[in-house]
């Protein structure tokens, strides 16, 4: 019964394991992305999600920075694309 339980478990957890990777990314986190692709980012940033303009794969995030707003496309494994609203 041990066996099961534990078999179980695992089981449980091996499908747990995308969800977390899928977790929307902390604001902190797609600043310091821009700020690596040469744009400033000052002050505590904060993201929204545009569902709008957003791709399975490609999530688009409005980022308010102290000093300007910028349309961020993330793309897995690439440069985000950056463009400057303000």
């Amino acid at each position: 019964m041990k066996a099961v339980n534990l078999l179980l478990a695992f089981a449980a957890a091996a499908v747990a394991v995308p969800v977390f990777a899928q977790q929307i990314p902390p604001a902190a986190d797609i600043a310091a992305q821009v700020r690596t692709q040469g744009y400033p980012c000052d002050g505590s940033p904060s993201a929204e999600k545009d569902p709008k303009y957003s791709w399975p794969d490609e999530p688009l995030w409005i980022l308010k920075c102290a000093n300007a707003t910028y349309r961020v496309r993330l793309i897995p494994d690439m440069a985000a694309r950056i463009e400057r609203l303000q």
